[in-house]
Order: C-alpha cells, then structure tokens, then sequence
C-alpha cells in the first residue's frame, strides 16, 4: 500500500498539478502514489467533496487544493 494518496474527481482543475507535485515527490523520494476518484464512493465524496484534491499521508490528510512539496518531503522523511 502506498503512504501517498490523491483523492481527486473528474473536471478537477487543480487536480493535474496535484499530479505533478506528487511525481516530483516521486522523482526526489522514490516514494509511489495512489489515487481515488472521489465521484465512486459517496462517503469520500461527502467528506472530501469541496476540498478536492485532497493529499493523505499515511490515511491521514495532509493537504487539500494543492501539495505542499517542501512540507511533505519533511514529513516524508521523519
């Protein structure tokens, strides 16, 4: 299982640079990524919906609209 997953929905304009943020991550760490399309499971939908993308880290969130590269290679690090 991957530590990072993108939570992400069609007709996501920020989505596409959430994509590359974490292929950067990838690139500098190594470290694999998921994602999810919220619009398959109503309870990510309703939780996520209006935040989207949404970053988690191990399960958890770390993020939403957009990644923050600098903080996550931290937290990835520890």
């Amino acid at each position: 299982m991957n530590r990072l997953t993108l939570l992400t929905t069609r007709d996501c304009h920020l989505c596409g640079e959430a994509r590359a943020a974490l292929d950067l991550v990838k690139e500098r760490t190594g470290e694999e990524w998921s994602e999810i399309d919220v619009a398959g499971d109503a309870a990510l939908a309703r939780d996520y919906g209006d935040r989207l993308p949404v970053l988690l880290l191990d399960g958890r969130e770390h993020g939403y609209w957009d990644v923050d590269v600098p903080r996550l290679l931290r937290d990835l690090a520890k």
